[in-house]
């Protein structure tokens, strides 16, 4: 008897004929019924997990001595503890299970595993191009000894543009920063800025580090002459002594996605960074949208009565929030839908928003989250679903890229 993987189909899936495009079947037929090949469509932000490739990474580690300590730990289990990984519940204990069957997954010898699986799911969903993004990289700024935290990122780094990105044209990344180390940070992405594939660098949320910290500037400073966005990508920290009266991963993961983004455009803000660096695309990830009306409301009411402590701000913080970009994952869905259209309207989402799946973690939206919205205008669905990326990281896009089975 075939062992079989429970889904919503009753008769199952057999191990043996488990991949990526079964399991997104319906959002396939999603892609298919709304005609996504008549739009662009580029996800801002997914994943894959990097620590499956662990070993491979690890042989990118400049330091000898730290790449045989990653070696010798390069179980899947030991590779996990070595990277710092976070505490939680992210599979539902089992139910979502493309969390412990995507090592079944077969992929065609010589193809690059991470570029295939990545390829089949966006081609199920419709979408064109995507930023790939590393999993418990995303935690590294946990580790407690800094120096792992920089050579691992460069050695990721290095993995992810030689091997990966090269495999599948229709990827790309912002990539990883050490930013608890400012001059590193400001190496590495100097390094990298206009290299293929790289379309921005990426700030783990959990560092700890005060974004307006003078040693920052330099990099941001480049990044603005470059014409490449960052972006605070959104993480929970359950060590984070903030956290440490939760006694459920609910709580933790509901808080913690926007509370390190909610401290880092604070700073960003009263500090005046706006102002020094006007030309320069901020964007904040995987914190939702539910957050920014509070922000608009809470900085700027603060603001009206101590402004004093803002002097290079020109104008009340909330002006500077709508002109920084968003990823839209994960969209909080109301159930009074006024609520979202509000949050639209004062982030002026039609021009600032970006569509992001974050897939394959368990809370991924699929483009319908938004494709479905009956407030958007057709500009600004277009716009939210592919042209304002495209305009943030200067993709160069002339025709529809993604293969949706099915579609004319």
């Amino acid at each position: 008897m075939a062992l079989t993987i429970p889904t919503s189909d009753p008769n199952g899936y057999s191990v043996a004929e488990f991949d990526t495009t079964t399991l997104l079947s319906h959002a396939a037929r999603q892609a298919r019924q709304r005609k996504y090949q008549d739009y662009l469509i580029v996800d801002v932000d997914s994943h894959h997990y990097e620590n499956e490739s662990f070993r491979e990474i690890a042989q990118y580690i400049e330091d000898p001595v730290l790449r045989q300590q990653a070696l010798a730990s390069g179980s899947r289990r030991s590779a996990a503890g070595f990277l710092g990984g976070g505490v939680g519940n992210q599979d539902m204990s089992g139910r979502v299970t493309r969390y412990h069957t995507r090592a079944l997954e077969k992929t065609p010898p010589g193809e690059q595993r991470d570029a295939t699986l990545t390829r089949r799911w966006m081609d199920a969903c419709g979408i064109d191009i995507a930023m790939l993004f590393p999993t418990p990289l995303l935690l590294l700024a946990t580790h407690p000894v800094l120096n792992v935290q920089i050579l691992y990122t460069r050695a990721y780094n290095k993995w992810l543009t030689e091997v990966v990105l090269p495999r599948e044209p229709r990827l790309r990344t912002m990539l990883c920063l050490p930013f608890s180390d400012p001059d590193e940070s400001y190496r590495m992405a100097k390094e990298y800025v206009g290299k293929k594939g790289v379309s921005g660098f990426l700030v783990p949320a959990v560092f700890n580090v005060p974004v307006h910290d003078n040693r920052f500037m330099k990099l941001y400073a480049m990044l603005e002459e470059a014409g490449m966005p960052i972006a605070f990508h959104g993480a929970q920290n359950w060590s984070d002594r903030a956290f440490a009266s939760m006694n459920r991963f609910l709580g933790v993961h509901a808080l913690g996605f926007v509370f390190y983004n909610m401290i880092h455009m604070t700073n960003w803000l009263v500090n005046g960074l706006p102002e020094r660096f006007p030309k320069l695309k901020v964007i904040w990830m995987e914190s939702g949208l539910a957050w920014l009306p509070f922000m608009i409301q809470r900085l700027d009411n603060e603001y009206m009565m101590r402004s004093n402590e803002c002097p290079s701000l020109k104008a009340r913080p909330g002006e500077y929030i709508k002109k920084m970009y968003y990823a839209a994952q994960p969209m909080e869905r109301p159930e009074d839908l006024s609520a979202l259209q509000q949050t639209f309207k004062m982030i002026d989402a039609e021009n600032q928003l970006m569509y992001a799946s974050d897939y394959p973690h368990w809370d991924f939206d699929l483009p319908s989250v938004i494709f479905d919205l009956p407030f958007l205008s057709d500009t600004g669905r277009r716009n939210i679903m592919g042209e304002t990326a495209k305009k943030v990281f200067n993709l160069e896009l002339d025709h529809k890229l993604a293969h949706i089975p099915g579609a004319a």
